[in-house]
């Protein structure tokens, strides 16, 4: 809501300065988005206002024209000062072509004042395209052989809008010579506006918040019924209501022989600074009322509709508000055709929709320059239907903006009447007598109570009746200070709050202008912000905070975030919810969707069951992401969802007594791309090495090194080359392919990692590069971090370090093979092996058929002495034969 002050001036005093006002304003309530200074940069003895003397053709260009401008003040503000000459600019503005070759103060015209710059002024740059625009300084020019020494300006050159057409045409009584700051220089207040505050979405609004938190004097505009004549508006018209849920009152106003033309300056530049177009003096002052009173209004031909109603037989026209047709078709004044279904709310008459009701009038009675006769409508619509109705039509307007937020049925002949009013004294118009009301919903008196101990619970403030009544006055409430509840309403008004039977209480009756007050905790609310929140104290709980309770699984899974978002990977939250089909896509044969948590009210269909493992939602983000992006490298803690077994759910008792579902947390982490990130650029990555993406290591490498952090050793891992269905299920191991692995953690059983199967790889459209997954349990990773591990002692002599090479068969696995080097090398409790470490796999023709070799670094070390070569080489003998029993392999020599 853009808030003029110089408007609002008129409607309230207001005893604080600007950023005072806003600042008081936000802790109501009505939070400041921006304050504009209008015309801060125009400087005061270079851009004035102006007086148009004379307008002359220029000598040798149809398309421009010489006009000598007044510029300086005089003692009656209509003419240059004594003894200055006008000054002669060159200017191309098509509004000024009509006075072309005449005197204006001979030919008897009005005064014209103008915005001018003077040589040397400062303006915006009208012909570029850079946002904001640059200031450009204005210099002496030669203009087709003409001297131009200043400039007339448009609304663009000063800032004001992007108008660029013609020149600003100031009212007539502006003073010449004065600068053009003092005078149209304005503060735009921006307000940000909740919902519940469409009571302000007008300047009246606005004056009573400010009226209520500052106490500046309030003057509304008086409500006034202008009308003449002996005739009535029912003559003219008749109105029916068929949906009155829908509309709750519609009002029909006749204005006669208007005269439809451009609006007065003061109404165009109002309209203007708050972010209206304007259009013509009807349509402006529908639009000028809607601002200034909150109710939108719109005008329509009256003789176009009697036009109407004739065709289909009747004397005046009959208004009939009600829902479309299915299929029935309008088209509304931009031109659009629309097609309308049956729940939207139509202005209808005989012959058929002339406007949707509270978003857009119609076409065919649109006024235009030819109108003398309007019918003026002023009507309240249902906030739901109009909103969904706006919507659906994609077509939101200033009306619906407020119909959806709510609008006071009572406001609607008052509205009408001042909008009347304006019509009649700037347009020339009649207004016939009478109003055509229908009126089926009357707007409720609304009347709540609340009482000393209400606002104590709600806000923690000690405040006595009268202050309470006092804030509330201020407010426009009714007040008066009870004994106690009346009975009848006790129930409803106290809204569960534990007050005693005989507390005095507050009675406030809300005035028609407020909708959103029903309950007592409305009340409060307006209390608070009379008051003032920063007016509330500090409050210490009254009760003792519960003892501090350590949450080893939250703490873990931070931990686990930590240590792969330190590994270069992404944390990722993914959608929960998934599809069948896509659970499909990872499993051998078909799913059913009695193996899912079902929604019944699912927001989309590819969102309507809950995922059996995360697997399934890496994969979906993949498939989005890959699109953007050659490399990805992510992970996701969260939730799997299980349904009850058959036969877990008991055939009795209340939807309470069932057991929840299982919900499993997991930890995936998934890898695509190449292994350097440098190399991913944008699109897909192409290389003919196949070892620079990344591979089943890298991932086996990450998990290693976050087990490793989170204080598991070696020997607490184990990986098997084919894992088991385990608990999952075919649906976790299906979609992987041959090069995987079921980890095991202390003997149980935590997780797979491998690389993609390519068919599923393909049935996820995620292209032919290697994508390689790990998905884990997270429960068997958790360790409290107040558990202190046990530090291994240090020894203070060297280590002997030396390379051994096996041979072994192709199905003995690496982690055998260590396992017997760690057995052999720890037997001895004087001299034992503290590492064994991998660092090559060799496969070639010096190997016989179906064997490789695996070559360890492997350290030995005592505690209470330096190891002997025979102490080393009776230890390596020792591996050596464990080797040979546990596992066939030989030494390489």
């Amino acid at each position: 809501m853009l808030v003029p002050l110089s408007w609002l001036i008129e409607y309230v005093d207001i005893p604080l300065p600007t950023a005072g006002l806003a600042d008081r304003l936000t802790l109501a309530g009505l939070e400041e988005s921006s304050l504009v200074q209008t015309g801060s940069w125009w400087e005061e003895d270079k851009i004035v206002i102006g007086q148009v003397v004379a307008v002359e053709p220029h000598p040798d260009a149809d398309r421009l024209v010489l006009v000598d401008v007044d510029h300086y003040p005089s003692s009656d503000g209509n003419s240059g000062g004594a003894g200055q000459q006008p000054q002669r600019v060159v200017t191309g503005a098509p509004n000024l072509f009509q006075y072309k070759g005449r005197s204006i103060a001979a030919a008897d015209l009005p005064p014209l004042k103008i915005a001018f710059a003077r040589e040397g002024s400062l303006l915006l740059d009208a012909y570029t395209n850079k946002q904001p625009r640059p200031h450009k300084k204005l210099k002496k020019a030669k203009i087709r052989g003409v001297d131009s020494r200043g400039m007339v300006c448009s609304e663009l050159e000063l800032g004001l809008s992007e108008e660029h057409e013609g020149i600003l045409v100031l009212p007539e009584d502006a003073p010449v010579g004065a600068p053009l700051r003092q005078y149209l220089g304005d503060e735009i207040l921006e307000i940000d506006l909740t919902p519940d505050m469409a009571r302000c979405l007008s300047m009246c609004g606005i004056a009573r918040e400010v009226h209520a938190l500052t106490g500046g004097d309030l003057h509304l505009p008086e409500d006034e019924d202008s009308s003449q004549g002996d005739d009535d508006a029912s003559a003219y018209l008749k109105a029916e209501i068929n949906d009155p849920h829908y509309c709750h009152r519609f009002t029909g106003t006749v204005i006669r022989d208007i005269e439809v033309g451009p609006s007065p300056a003061w109404i165009q530049e109002r309209l203007t600074k708050a972010g209206m177009r304007p259009i013509n003096n009807i349509v402006d002052i529908t639009n000028y009322v809607m601002l200034e009173q909150g109710q939108p209004l719109h005008a329509f031909d009256y003789d176009l509709l009697a036009a109407r109603a004739a065709r289909v037989g009747e004397e005046s026209p009959t208004i009939i508000v009600r829902t479309a047709h299915e299929g029935e078709e309008i088209e509304t004044l931009d031109g659009q055709r629309r097609k309308l279904n049956g729940s939207m709310l139509l202005i209808t008459d005989r012959a058929g929709p002339i406007a949707i009701a509270g978003v857009m009038g119609g076409a065919e009675t649109e006024v235009h320059e030819g109108t003398r006769n309007i019918l003026l409508e002023a009507a309240t619509f249902d906030g739901i239907n109009n909103r969904r109705t706006a919507q659906a039509l994609r077509l939101h307007s200033e009306a619906s903006h407020r119909f959806t937020r709510g609008v006071p049925a009572t406001l609607n002949d008052i509205a009408a009447r001042r909008a009347a009013d304006l019509m009649r004294e700037y347009a020339g118009g009649r207004v016939v007598p009478g109003i055509v009301d229908s009126y089926p919903v009357p707007q409720p008196r609304v009347t709540v109570y609340t009482s000393c101990s209400d606002v104590k619970r709600l806000l923690g403030m000690e405040l006595s009746l009268a202050e309470i009544g006092d804030a509330l006055r201020r407010l426009d409430f009714s007040v008066v200070e009870r004994a106690g509840v009346p009975t009848a309403a006790s129930k409803r008004s106290a809204f569960g709050l534990a007050r005693k039977e005989d507390e005095p209480v507050v009675e406030a009756a809300a005035p028609w202008h407020r909708l959103d007050v029903t309950v007592p905790a409305d009340l409060t609310e307006e209390i608070a912000r009379v008051v003032g929140y920063d007016q509330i104290g500090e409050t210490l709980l009254d009760t003792v905070l519960p003892t501090q309770r350590r949450n080893a699984l939250l703490e873990t899974e931070e931990n686990i975030r930590d240590i792969l978002v330190g590994c270069g990977l992404q944390d990722t939250v993914n959608h929960t919810l998934t599809t069948p089909e896509n659970h499909a896509k990872l499993v051998a044969g078909s799913v059913s969707e009695a193996d899912f948590i079902e929604l019944t009210n699912p927001m989309s269909p590819d969102r309507r069951v809950m995922r059996r493992n995360l697997v399934v939602s890496a994969l979906e983000n993949l498939a989005y992401n890959l699109r953007f992006t050659a490399r990805l490298a992510a992970f996701e803690i969260g939730r799997a969802y299980r349904p009850l077994a058959v036969g877990s759910v008991p055939d009795t008792g209340t939807v309470d007594d069932l057991p929840l579902p299982d919900e499993v947390r997991r930890l995936c982490i998934a890898l695509s791309g190449p292994r350097s990130a440098s190399a991913a650029g944008v699109g897909a990555f192409q290389s003919d090495d196949d070892t620079e993406l990344f591979d089943f290591f890298d991932l086996k490498g990450i998990i290693e090194l976050l087990l490793e952090k989170l204080g598991f050793g070696q020997n607490d891992v184990t990986y098997n080359a084919h894992p088991d269905s385990g608990a999952d299920g075919a649906d976790v191991e299906a979609h992987f392919g041959p090069r995987c692995a079921m980890i095991s953690l202390q003997g149980e059983r935590l997780g797979v990692v491998g690389e993609l199967h390519p068919g599923v790889r393909n049935a996820f459209g995620l292209g032919s590069g290697r994508i390689v997954l790990a998905e884990l349990e997270v429960a068997p990773l958790v360790r409290p971090s107040w558990r202190i591990s046990q530090m291994a002692p240090i020894s203070v002599y060297p280590p002997v370090v030396e390379d051994l090479a096996f041979m072994v068969s192709e199905e003995v696995t690496q982690g055998r093979l260590r396992d017997a080097i760690v057995e052999g090398g720890t037997q001895d409790k004087g001299a034992m092996l503290t590492a064994v470490e991998l660092f090559d796999i060799y496969r070639g023709a010096s190997l016989p058929p179906g064997h490789k070799s695996l070559a360890y670094r492997v350290s030995y070390q005592s505690m209470d002495r330096s190891l002997k070569d025979k102490e080393v080489a009776r230890l390596r003998q020792r591996i050596i034969r464990t080797v040979e029993r546990a596992t066939g392999g030989r030494l390489r020599a």
